[in-house]
């Protein structure tokens, strides 16, 4: 579970860095739109910083990764990719966005929510 919390803290950080720095890129390369309003950016922004919280939480829980603590957030990160896996795939498939990075991360979050379903308990 070491390893999952770790890839984990590094995807997060890493994307809540781009939300906070760059969103209306990241949005335009995610769904193929810009955000072109303030209240967008900063709802990205705030997506951005929630990203990057759940980073940190996975880099410290690796050093215990076998606590109820650290079970406990890997059963959130479960429920956060399948729930970003469906909004993603909606936005593609029912609203029509096509982001270059759009079905990448649907993969992505797929992947990564299998891994956190047959990780060892």
């Amino acid at each position: 579970m070491k390893s999952l919390l770790v890839v984990t803290a590094a995807l997060e950080m890493g994307a809540g860095v781009v939300l906070l720095g760059i969103p209306s890129m990241a949005a335009a390369l995610l769904l193929g739109a810009p955000l072109d309003t303030p209240a967008a950016l900063t709802v990205a922004r705030v997506g951005g910083s929630g990203l990057f919280t759940v980073g940190i939480a996975c880099w410290l829980a690796r050093a215990d990764a076998h606590s109820r603590a650290a079970t406990g957030l890997v059963d959130a990160l479960t429920f956060y990719n399948i729930a970003v896996v469906v909004v993603l795939a909606y936005a593609g498939v029912r609203l029509g966005l096509r982001g270059v990075l759009l079905w990448p991360a649907v993969v992505l979050h797929i992947a990564m929510a299998a891994w956190c379903i047959v990780r060892p308990r």
